[in-house]
């Protein structure tokens, strides 16, 4: 399949991001197209928000892959969103390391301060709170990972509370 074929089958991604989609596996050999899976997984989000079962499985056909291998990236890396997300998505480390280091506690004080379970999102729409597998950072623990780009370590529950406060004036001010 290539883009000018998958346009005419769905209206699920616009033109652009199927051109985007032309330019990353350009990038590969042809017999390894493949390889553009986390690119064309990633213009996926950036246009929708989160890759729904049925992007996956535009993104296999276009790459010529099978359909499971494609779910085995989108549910192997947390910064691709299976659902729809709040505006700011917390992802708090919760491996071994972190959990020796109050991991467990930051979790649960996210989780009752946003009145949230873990993998719920705020009625509000503003936080999605996630556990994350090991973030890189064992000695700053606990730690969490702001919208898959911004790493807070040594996180109290008072440098918790600061940055929720932080978030949410800022929204405020938006509006």
């Amino acid at each position: 399949m290539n883009s000018e074929q998958a346009k005419a089958r769905t209206p699920a991604l616009s033109a652009q991001s199927l051109d985007r989609f032309d330019r990353e596996v350009a990038k590969y050999p042809t017999d390894q197209r493949q390889s553009a899976v986390m690119a064309c997984l990633t213009i996926v989000q950036q246009e929708q928000g989160f890759v729904s079962a049925e992007s996956e499985k535009l993104v296999a056909e276009y790459l010529h892959m099978a359909p499971i291998a494609v779910h085995e990236v989108t549910t192997f890396y947390n910064m691709y969103n299976q659902q729809p997300v709040g505006k700011y998505k917390l992802n708090v480390c919760t491996n071994l390391p972190c959990q020796l280091r109050d991991g467990a506690r930051a979790l649960k004080h996210l989780e009752q301060k946003l009145g949230i379970a873990m993998g719920e999102t705020s009625a509000d729409g503003l936080f999605t709170l996630q556990q994350s597998e090991c973030l890189g950072a064992c000695a700053d623990s606990p730690v969490l990972l702001v919208n898959d780009t911004t790493m807070c370590s040594f996180m109290s529950n008072e440098k918790l509370d600061q940055l929720i406060v932080g978030l949410q004036s800022a929204e405020a001010e938006k509006s």
